[in-house]
């Protein structure tokens, strides 16, 4: 776990590494995400982060915090309570508490076994697993930042595990919509931020998704439209997936319009 950990660590210091220039006042600049602003992003992923920081040491405090999850009613309560719960920290008081807390948080699943079963809201995932939607939240949510100060972001290979998560979540994206699952999955072909090539699955040129890995992440993450990424599909499948991917759980959403999601004017 090491490895991964190290790869959360890195996300995590690349957005605040980002913010750190920021004065109190810009986060509360709202984003492309659903108008969230800076804070907001900073208090969600602060939250889950304690989520899966329970998950290792303390079951019953994890099923005391779902349920006040579920229990929510209003579309905004999530925001609401993750206001709450940090007693409305904000600004760079609310980015240091979130950075030390991921810090606790990788130190913490770094000495665990991958493998290991945690309970979650729906099944059981393993360590590694739940790693890996940290960092994936973690680049997903951090995106829409750097749209909204106007900075390209410099990838690196660790989004491989990014890569991975939209691989192993195809039979998903179609159950999560309510659709019959393709028989084939299509083969994946990117170009990582290295210049190396990743592939998966068997090579199939009627049935295949190509481009940049990067380009991957922002589609399966849902923070970019397939029409405004480098990314091609040949076949049906691989169109049908790549129009309504979605890596991540929860009920299914829809992605963003073309367009909608961009840097804003440097």
């Amino acid at each position: 776990m090491h490895a991964i950990a190290d790869d959360f660590r890195a996300e995590n210091l690349a957005l605040k590494t980002l913010l750190d220039p920021l004065t109190d006042a810009q986060f509360d600049q709202p984003t492309l995400f659903k108008a969230w602003t800076i804070n907001d992003i900073l208090r969600h992923l602060h939250f889950w982060n304690r989520a899966a920081y329970l998950q290792v040491h303390d079951e019953a405090e994890l099923e005391r915090l779902l349920g006040r999850v579920f229990s929510l009613t209003d579309p905004g309560g999530m925001r609401t309570l993750e206001r709450e719960m940090f007693g409305g920290l904000s600004g760079h008081a609310l980015l240091d508490e979130w950075s030390g807390f991921a810090e606790q948080l990788a130190a913490s699943f770094a000495e665990i076994d991958p493998k290991t079963r945690l309970k979650w809201a729906g099944p059981a995932m393993s360590a590694r697993s739940s790693l890996t939607a940290r960092q994936m939240e973690t680049w997903a949510h951090g995106q829409a930042a750097f749209d909204a100060l106007g900075v390209t972001r410099i990838n690196t290979d660790r989004i491989r595990n990014i890569v991975q998560l939209g691989a192993n979540t195809f039979a998903w994206t179609f159950r999560v919509n309510g659709l019959p699952l393709p028989e084939a999955r299509p083969f994946l072909s990117l170009t990582a931020p290295s210049g190396e090539t990743w592939t998966w699955g068997e090579p199939d040129p009627a049935n295949m998704i190509s481009g940049t890995a990067e380009a991957f992440c922002q589609v399966v993450t849902q923070v970019r439209n397939i029409a405004d990424v480098e990314l091609d599909t040949a076949g049906e499948t691989a169109a049908a997936w790549m129009a309504r991917a979605q890596c991540f759980a929860g009920p299914p959403e829809t992605p963003p319009a073309p367009g909608l999601r961009r840097p804003a004017d440097g």
